[in-house]
């Protein structure tokens, strides 16, 4: 792969010996450089905001900031960021709200390193990425009762092509070209599903398709 293809990546980990093997294992490799560190949050706001990274390796337990309050910052300032949770079992509800506050995927820490890669990449192509083993209890978790038994049948049927566009990470001008539609159009189908459905986000919409099967968790 040449080098202006590679995935430019921001680690951001509090421990100095797991950040360097994660640097280390994937500098020049899989697609992606490295072209950042952070050991806290604080400091993964400065480093995303100077270096304008792909996708953001997050993990969540970091001092002065965490990592929740990190993925805020970040997309408070550039909505379109993505970011790659870094995680243990057991953090479901941290999990939860990162995915709430607009992280798009979650790897846990004894992951191989083609998964990890699979994972950056997925993430890199606005994609949902979910170890299967969790991805039923953080859907759950950001589902409430009255979402998650919204009929998918309220949708029409250019509704549900959007929903699962849009759930592949396409933007409402990649979705208007596959449905060769205007952008209006289609900024019109997204406002009306996440209404019938009823939802707040295209994440929570994204998280959804994967409920009902319209996609799938590991893309």
């Amino acid at each position: 792969m040449q080098e202006d293809r590679l995935i430019r990546l921001l680690v951001v980990e509090d421990h100095n010996v797991v950040r360097a093997g994660l640097c280390s294992l994937l500098t020049a490799r899989y697609g992606v450089t490295v072209v950042g560190e952070a050991a806290d949050g604080l400091e993964a706001i400065d480093k995303a905001q100077a270096l304008k990274p792909d996708v953001i390796l997050m993990d969540l337990a970091m001092p002065r900031m965490t990592g929740l309050e990190a993925i805020l910052k970040i997309r408070e300032q550039d909505p379109d960021a993505r970011i790659l949770i870094l995680t243990s079992f057991g953090e479901e509800a941290k999990v939860t709200a990162a995915m709430r506050a607009g992280a798009m995927g979650v790897l846990l820490k004894d992951s191989s390193a083609d998964d990890l890669a699979h994972a950056i990449q997925s993430v890199h192509r606005g994609n949902l990425s979910l170890p299967q083993d969790l991805a039923r209890k953080i859907i759950s978790g950001l589902l409430d009762a009255e979402t998650a038994a919204a009929p998918a049948e309220e949708l029409t049927k250019r509704e549900l092509d959007v929903l699962k566009y849009l759930a592949q990470g396409m933007s409402n001008a990649e979705i208007a070209d596959a449905l060769s539609v205007s952008v209006p159009t289609v900024r019109s189908h997204v406002h009306n599903l996440l209404g019938k459905l009823p939802m707040t986000s295209r994440t929570q919409a994204a998280l959804y398709a994967v409920e009902i099967g319209l996609v799938s968790s590991q893309s």
